[in-house]
């Protein structure tokens, strides 16, 4: 565990050598591991341990920020005369009125694991080695990711902001592979490496593999489908992406803008964002040091809210930062890293069995934004494709593209499952995004992809 203590003494005397009218220091370290997978058989272990600090110091209106990895004190101090030297250079930004003060405390979260920290390459490997053989039982290819690691992340500011906080993590991504195109996915994560099941993750993956042999091709058109939480979760992150930040709305380019207090989705439909939550991976404060708000976003179809930082509630009179800002410099603005969709009373089963005609997907892959103040995403299913016809899994499908406004889509569900899955959100190393299955009617197919 990275030690807090000495974390905080640092920032602290790199405030110290700041002369600026306000200076805020954040710091982010972190020590993983990966040990990847391809063919049935371990072909890389690496490792990266790195810590830098990134300054941000005010003088007047004008901003400027540096960062370094090199925390010896001459660099640190060279570094901060870096971001006044900036900032001086900068024009005046009329809408900042100033760093964050101490407000409250941020909710205490569990997020470190001992185990998961010290995990080595040698149980990497074991774990691995599991998930092979499943494979070569059925004469599959397994590929894939398993990783460790700890990330601690700290913020100080000459206003009184000082907050700290060490994370484990540990994820395990499979794909499993026949020679006829057919592919399937399974992926977890958690702050606790023995939360991960691996050999059920590896049967969840081969199976897909071996249902989806031989696939067919079909026709691009409107389909009824059942997306898996994989998919789900995409589509959530290009909301968070597109529209959920207050700069977005601010701009013009959100498609919240004008719709507050309107219906946008079904009623069926409630997103919101809680960065305290244990069923996510909680970041109880955010990149400035304010305490997370958990916020609704989305209740019952009807838009309700966005999430700010200290910048954009300093441009809205009597608006306060929600805790949702990421590190500086940041020209995207604040952004949900926890979300959750509302979970339903179905089951993937039920969702399949009432279904005369439709497609089955895992997941989407390569997906990107068409058109924000819509939420057209475009994107291609991937790992785990098929055809479903009279309430049942016929065959594999090859590959297709969609074309899709998310809020269409989450405009005719028609089914969301009972249970729900964590996933990856938009940070890579902190956050995460916890949905349902859902059960959509009339999602758009655009085209066909090239084979898997």
């Amino acid at each position: 565990m990275i030690d807090t203590g000495k974390t905080l003494s640092l920032l602290k005397k790199t405030l110290d050598l700041s002369a600026a009218d306000q200076t805020e220091v954040l710091f982010w370290a972190n020590d993983l591991h990966l040990t990847r997978f391809a063919n049935n058989y371990i072909h890389q272990n690496v490792s990266e341990k790195n810590a830098s600090l990134s300054i941000r110091v005010i003088l007047g209106k004008k901003i400027g920020s540096a960062s370094t990895n090199l925390l010896d004190p001459t660099s640190i101090q060279n570094t901060v005369a870096k971001a006044i030297q900036i900032a001086r250079n900068q024009r005046d930004n009329p809408h900042f009125k100033s760093l964050p003060s101490a407000e409250g405390k941020y909710a205490s979260a569990n997020t470190f694991d001992a185990e998961t920290a010290s995990f080595t390459p040698d149980q990497r490997a074991k774990i691995a080695r599991k998930v092979i053989e499943v494979a070569k039982k059925g004469h599959l290819i397994a590929s894939g990711a398993l990783s460790t690691g700890v990330v601690q992340v700290a913020v100080v500011n000459s206003l009184g902001i000082q907050a700290c906080q060490s994370f484990t993590r540990g994820a395990l991504r499979i794909v499993s592979q026949a020679s006829d195109e057919a592919s399937g996915y399974a992926e977890s994560f958690s702050a606790k490496m023995r939360q991960i099941d691996p050999e059920e993750m590896a049967h969840q993956a081969a199976e897909k593999c071996v249902k989806g042999a031989h696939p067919v091709d079909i026709a691009p058109g409107q389909y009824t489908v059942v997306l898996e939480p994989y998919a789900v979760g995409d589509m959530l992150e290009f909301l968070a992406y597109l529209g959920f930040g207050a700069l977005a709305m601010q701009e013009g380019r959100s498609f919240m803008c004008g719709k507050l207090g309107q219906k946008i989705t079904g009623e069926n439909i409630t997103i919101w964002d809680d960065g305290t939550s244990p069923q996510s991976m909680p970041l109880p404060f955010d990149f400035e040091g304010i305490p997370k708000q958990p916020i609704t976003l989305l209740e019952n179809g009807i838009a309700q809210a966005v999430v700010y930082d200290s910048y954009t509630a300093g441009r809205e009179e009597g608006t306060v930062s929600t805790g949702h800002a990421l590190p500086a410099p940041n020209t995207f603005g604040p952004v949900p890293l926890n979300l959750f969709m509302k979970n339903g009373n179905s089951g993937l089963g039920e969702m399949i069995e009432s279904t005369e005609r439709g497609i089955y997907v895992t997941r989407f892959h390569y997906t990107n934004p068409l058109e924000p103040i819509k939420a057209v995403i475009t994107g291609m299913t991937r790992d785990g494709t098929f055809l479903i016809e009279n309430g049942q899994i016929k065959n594999g499908v090859r590959n297709l593209r969609f074309t899709q406004s998310i809020l269409e889509a989450l405009s005719n569900v028609s089914l969301i499952s009972q249970d729900t899955k964590l996933v990856p959100g938009l940070d890579d190393e902190l956050g995460g995004t916890v949905v349902p299955a859902l059960k959509i009617e009339r999602f758009n197919f655009t085209g066909a992809t090239a084979a898997a």
